[in-house]
């Protein structure tokens, strides 16, 4: 397997940690716009682990908002598997590009949605992912995957779903995906600041877009952002968190491949969050249309939404600053394989401090980028294989946690995941 890895911001960088431990690849191609941040990277995994394990790895610099761009990359270094790391924005050029060069094709982020231009709030109009499933005929003729939605959520959240399909219930009455966390970032001071974990760029599109809702016999419907609010205890002394409704890739991906009666996905954001995103909607700041602004240099024109990523801090960076944990996780109502109603949350907790001292890679990124490694080394090895445009969901479950949670000294991740029962009794178990 030979990968270019397009993008080196916190998730890529992570990514390449991640990979650098792992054997199942001939190539790892770090490629960013920026190749000083790429070779960064490289530079971090040198030091770390040797001159043999960097072998395995080259840098390059990319234009992932060229589709001709990307393929050129992909067939210079004979990719087989191109993993998109950047932006949303960025996936249907990543996505043309990796088809062009004849690679198979990994994202953490589907392609993006527009609002319904009449009925936002009760209907959707184009849906996350919708130009990737079209395109799926297309990727089934030339006998490439592209597998879309890869991340922690969706991917692993959808994973758990797979495995509650499988193993746990007999019929599902709601695949709910709840993220959770207890984050705080301070500064050198000791405060407490506002400092996003992930993107801001995609936490706004996210947060800001109608959220989708999917029912059986009714399908996708819309409501409005921050909608029905409930507060969600989360494990692992994260503890209670109000969470409300998000567009997210998981409620378009489960329909498709698991049978259940309805979909939702909740983010605990907080009220400081929320009331930070609302402003930046009030003051036109989410917009991704340029504007025309005046500089030292005369005018320019630049989208509100990229000045505000500017002026926060980098995700990647605040690792040092930031202390708690992060949850991502799939609560699932049904009945249970025994005839009898079963309530579970299928969790995976990852620990800031852990992540820093063993990556140099704050949790949040860090959480995102493990999983698409497991599911290239997964198809590296044969034991995931497919074609056309697919979601996690379409993939044995089994085989991913197993790997996931195996301990490194027996050739796995090290990373149980969680389920706890919620009825008849909250009960913690460890897999």
């Amino acid at each position: 397997m030979r990968i270019l890895l397009v993008g080196a911001g916190g998730v890529g960088d992570a990514i390449a940690k991640i990979a650098a431990r792992r054997d199942f690849f001939e190539l790892l191609v770090i490629s960013d716009y920026d190749e000083t941040r790429a070779v960064r990277t490289l530079d971090w995994v040198r030091e770390r682990h040797g001159e043999e394990v960097a072998a395995r790895f080259a840098t390059a610099r990319i234009d992932a908002s060229d589709a001709d761009a990307v393929a050129s990359v992909a067939r210079e270094f004979s990719a087989t598997h191109v993993m998109n790391a950047v932006e949303p924005k960025f996936v249907q050029t990543i996505f043309a590009g990796a088809l062009a060069a004849g690679a198979d094709y990994l994202d953490m982020a589907m392609s993006l949605s527009t609002p319904h231009p009449e009925r936002p709030y009760e209907e959707p109009g184009l849906k996350l992912g919708d130009e990737q499933f079209a395109a799926a005929a297309e990727w089934k003729a030339q006998g490439r995957l592209a597998l879309v939605g890869m991340g922690v959520e969706p991917g692993l959240s959808d994973v758990f779903a797979r495995y509650a399909a499988d193993h746990l219930f007999s019929e599902i009455d709601e695949l709910g995906t709840r993220d959770g966390a207890n984050l705080v970032v301070r500064d050198e001071e000791g405060n407490e600041i506002f400092a996003p974990s992930f993107s801001i760029w995609t936490t706004i599109e996210e947060c800001l877009n109608p959220p989708v809702v999917w029912e059986k016999g009714r399908g996708w419907f819309t409501t409005e952002p921050f909608s029905e609010p409930e507060v969600f205890d989360f494990p692992e002394g994260i503890g209670p968190v109000e969470c409300v409704n998000v567009e997210h890739e998981e409620v378009l991906l489960m329909p498709r491949f698991l049978d259940a009666k309805r979909v939702t996905f909740k983010y605990g954001l907080g009220a400081e969050f929320i009331g930070v995103l609302k402003t930046l909607h009030q003051l036109h700041l989410d917009s991704t249309t340029p504007i025309r602004v005046r500089s030292a240099n005369g005018p320019v024109e630049v989208a509100p939404r990229d000045v505000v990523a500017a002026a926060l801090p980098d995700p990647a960076t605040i690792g040092p600053r930031m202390t708690g944990k992060t949850c991502a996780g799939v609560w699932v109502t049904g009945t249970g394989k025994d005839g009898e109603p079963r309530e579970v949350y299928l969790y995976h907790v990852s620990d800031n401090e852990w992540t820093m001292a063993e990556y140099e890679a704050q949790c949040v990124v860090w959480q995102t980028a493990l999983n698409p490694v497991v599911a290239l080394e997964l198809l590296a090895t044969g034991q995931w294989a497919g074609t056309g445009v697919l979601g996690p969901e379409a993939f044995p479950a089994d085989v991913f946690l197993e790997l996931m949670a195996r301990p490194v000294a027996d050739g796995g991740y090290g990373q149980p995941f969680g389920l706890e029962e919620r009825t008849p009794k909250r009960n913690t178990a460890r897999v």
